[in-house]
């Protein structure tokens, strides 16, 4: 068992009556560690020391924070190994995808340390010779960042990263299944050297309250939400109050292409390594695969024999509680009942922990459970198709567009059919879509705002207009 404090003005705090939150491992049940359970007082404390660290963060020269965020970045890899096993103990994700997470997490800090470098303004022609008009980047300010628990460090990083470069001081709220991530960034932060106040963390099993407290306080004048749409609608509309900058990404339900002239087997492994990735449990994760008739065969038994050779407990981890289980097993049985078949998998395994096998289903159709809600889990529904042009609006029908993926050898359909799709990425013949450079996010009900590149930064920033009367 550890003990783990939220981290404000440089300073470890827990609650004064001691009131705490357990973590739970969601492969064995087994209880890890007590978390301080923050609630609206310690919110305030952190905010306070957000604000107050706000002046000199953000007069800072930027080659200075630059080399506190490459410290802070140099920090989280040489712990990522000790970081990994934290995040494989309370998110359940394998070893080396937790490893792995943290080492791209340093990357996106570091992306984000060199554009410091490159924050520039502009000089605008003025009306006349006697006017001068300048635009100057200015931090919006104290941000308050809301983290979910399936990438428990890249996502606190995705948005530490570009707010510090800005100059901007953080109140970071991680999700309560996974607060031991949260607290070794924090810890690695710290290590850095990084100003007490700069970046402040918030445990607690209340998140309505740290949001509601955040949201009412005008000093906050950003928040960077990643987690569910419900959730994202309701801290939209409190944002109206003092109309708060806000940054949401929210839910995904991606679809795959797979058109006549794809490679059917190169398609099948690369939509298996993003489906079973975190055991489905991505806003990214292929939802829906749409695949041509012609090349449904190959493609089916390339998908069933790489979602065979995985083990669970091994190679993929448990989903994250029982509810996650719950609505995986709903969908897959709603499935069933109507009509498909699962070629491997589809029940949940008789062993401790919230572990589902990974899923193919055959004969989905659209109006199946698995096909008009995100399902979250290790389950990967084949749509087979012949209408190569009413394929596209099928994949546009939902409410969401975070994500899609395409694959196609002719170069012609690949331009048509990524402009026709309505999704903020659109990842082809296997493009990776998370790298620092890029500008991640999505639009419709999948939210707006960008995180990771130059657009990243960009989002942290307020453009101030300086018109200048030249006296003779």
């Amino acid at each position: 068992m550890r003990r783990a404090e939220a981290l404000i003005g440089g300073t470890w705090h827990e609650e004064q009556d001691g009131t705490r939150f357990t973590v739970h491992d969601p492969a064995t049940g087994a209880a890890l560690a007590e978390v301080a359970d923050c609630g609206a007082e310690l919110t305030r404390l952190a905010v306070d020391a957000a604000a107050a660290a706000l002046p000199s963060w953000r007069a800072m020269a930027a080659h200075e924070r630059a080399e506190l965020m490459r410290r802070a970045a140099a920090e989280l890899t040489e712990r990522a190994g000790l970081i990994g096993e934290i995040m494989t103990a309370e998110q359940g994700k394998p070893l080396a995808e937790s490893t792995a997470e943290v080492r791209a997490g340093a990357e996106h800090l570091l992306w984000a340390a060199e554009e410091t470098r490159r924050l520039y303004g502009s000089t605008v022609p003025g009306a006349g010779a006697d006017h001068r008009v300048w635009l100057l980047p200015e931090p919006v300010g104290v941000v308050a960042g809301i983290t979910p628990w399936n990438f428990p460090v890249s996502m606190i990083t995705r948005k530490l990263g570009p707010a510090l470069a800005a100059g901007c001081t953080v109140v970071l709220k991680p999700a309560e299944q996974t607060p031991l991530s949260a607290v070794a960034v924090a810890e690695a932060f710290t290590a850095a050297g990084l100003p007490p106040g700069v970046f402040n963390l918030v445990p607690t099993s209340r998140p309505a309250l740290f949001a509601e407290t955040v949201m009412a306080d005008p000093r906050v004048r950003k928040v960077s939400f990643t987690g569910s749409t419900e959730v994202g609608r309701e801290l939209i509309r409190r944002s109206a109050q003092d109309v708060k900058r806000m940054s949401v990404e929210l839910g995904g339900h991606a679809p795959v292409l797979v058109f006549p002239d794809a490679d059917p087997v190169a398609a099948a492994a690369a939509v298996a390594r993003a489906k079973f990735l975190n055991a489905g449990q991505a806003c990214t994760s292929p939802n829906r695969v749409f695949v041509h008739r012609d090349v449904a065969a190959p493609f089916t038994a390339a998908l069933v024999e790489r979602a065979e050779a995985i083990t669970p407990g091994v190679d993929m981890g448990p989903l994250i509680d029982a509810a996650a289980l719950a609505k995986v097993e709903r969908h897959v049985e709603d499935a069933l009942a109507g009509g498909a078949t699962a070629l491997t998998g589809g029940h949940r395994l008789d062993r401790p922990g919230a572990f589902y096998p990974p899923t193919v289903l055959a004969g989905v159709r659209d109006n199946m459970l698995v096909c008009r809600e995100e399902t979250f889990g290790p389950v990967a529904p084949i749509i087979e198709f012949d209408d190569v042009d009413g394929v596209v609006a099928r994949a546009n029908a939902t409410p969401y567009g975070l994500t899609a993926y395409l694959w196609t050898a002719d170069l012609n359909r690949t331009l048509r059919v990524a402009e026709e799709l309505e999704f903020g990425m659109v990842a082809v013949n296997g493009g990776p879509l998370a790298p620092p450079q890029a500008p991640f996010g999505g639009i419709k009900n999948s939210g707006y705002g960008r995180e990771g590149g130059s657009l990243g930064v960009a989002d942290y920033l307020d453009y101030k207009y300086l018109s200048v009367g030249l006296g003779r």
